[in-house]
């Protein structure tokens, strides 16, 4: 059963929040900083952090509203307005607020060997800026992150990989994910035969296939890493 609970983490700004940190079952491989969907630290990002642990990773899931809102969860009744306080939540936090906490996770995690970073839609984009700001980094899996067209022209420090549905209404193959792939053609840029939040369990758009094909895709990233 892997172990899992609340911790504290300090961010590079001085700033504590919470983390949902799972341990790894077996032999440690690494760490993973899981980085969530604008809904909050909620059961599908914990259950994400749960299944790295599973595979040997030991992995820490930022809260990264706690500035503004601790503990915020998005409600899945209330999706609608959950989703406007969640991107509300995420522009207001900022891209270095974000990069303090994730960076505090990754000192959190750096002294017990090597770190990777993942994370879906907010988190995809943030782990694509992490790519680029957090120094050290072992690779990173960025699953439809809706914004990372716009930071194409960052120069990432570590090995990443993209993933993103065919049938994504928020992310267009033509003018998002092809812009990715001119301005970064060493990175891998995976297209599944899903929608966006495919990887989530209670979504709509849920789709196993691609969700176990992208797990494992990261698992081969990160173990090379």
């Amino acid at each position: 059963m892997t172990k899992a609970d609340m911790i504290r983490v300090k961010s590079r700004d001085g700033f504590e929040f919470d983390a949902y940190h799972v341990k790894a079952e077996g032999p440690r491989k690494g760490g993973v900083i899981v980085i969530q969907e604008i809904f909050g630290l909620s059961d599908h990002i914990k259950e994400m952090t749960e299944r790295f642990g599973a595979a040997g990773y030991e992995a820490i899931a930022p809260s990264m509203y706690d500035r503004a809102a601790p503990g915020w969860i998005a409600d899945p009744k209330d999706i609608a307005q959950a989703v406007a306080k969640g991107r509300d939540l995420a522009m207001g936090n900022g891209p270095d607020n974000a990069m303090n906490d994730v960076g505090g996770v990754f000192d959190k995690l750096k002294a017990s060997g090597k770190v990777c970073v993942t994370g879906y839609c907010y988190g995809g984009t943030m782990s694509w800026l992490a790519a680029a700001r957090i120094d050290g980094l072992a690779a990173s899996s960025c699953y439809y992150g809706g914004n990372i067209a716009q930071m194409a022209d960052l120069k990432l420090m570590c090995p990443v990989i993209c993933h993103f549905g065919a049938r994504d209404a928020h992310i267009p193959l033509k003018g998002a994910v092809d812009k990715i792939e001119a301005a970064h053609p060493e990175v891998p840029v995976y297209v599944y035969e899903a929608g966006h939040g495919f990887a989530r369990k209670n979504s709509s758009d849920y789709d196993a296939a691609s969700d176990k094909l992208a797990f494992e895709r990261t698992l081969e990233l990160f173990g090379k890493a």
